[in-house]
């Protein structure tokens, strides 16, 4: 699969476990479902100019939704926890951080 770097992050995630990873120098990111480890790891370091050391994903499945008397489902998404290089840093997420 080829695809542009900005294509295969799609946003950050930014909630309270994530702000604690990033003390560890980790960073949680949604990623293309189609896209791979060695994708991720390349667009990341191409778009935040970093060194990945290590990139974990996870299938984030979806969950059964109730509006009223309606029901559906929530979408599957894929997740992307990078971790960086001791001593980089990505500067887009230092106001979101603890």
């Amino acid at each position: 699969m080829i695809a542009l770097a900005h294509d295969i992050i799609l946003r950050p995630i930014i909630t309270e476990k994530s702000s604690r990873l990033m003390a560890l120098n980790k960073y949680t990111f949604e990623v293309l479902p189609q896209a791979n480890k060695i994708e991720i790891r390349k667009a990341v370091e191409e778009v935040f100019k970093v060194k990945v050391t290590s990139v974990h994903t996870i299938k984030v499945r979806s969950k059964p939704k109730k509006m009223g008397r309606f029901s559906g489902r929530s979408r599957s998404w894929k997740k992307a926890i990078v971790t960086l290089l001791a001593g980089e840093r990505i500067e887009f997420f230092d106001g979101a951080g603890i």
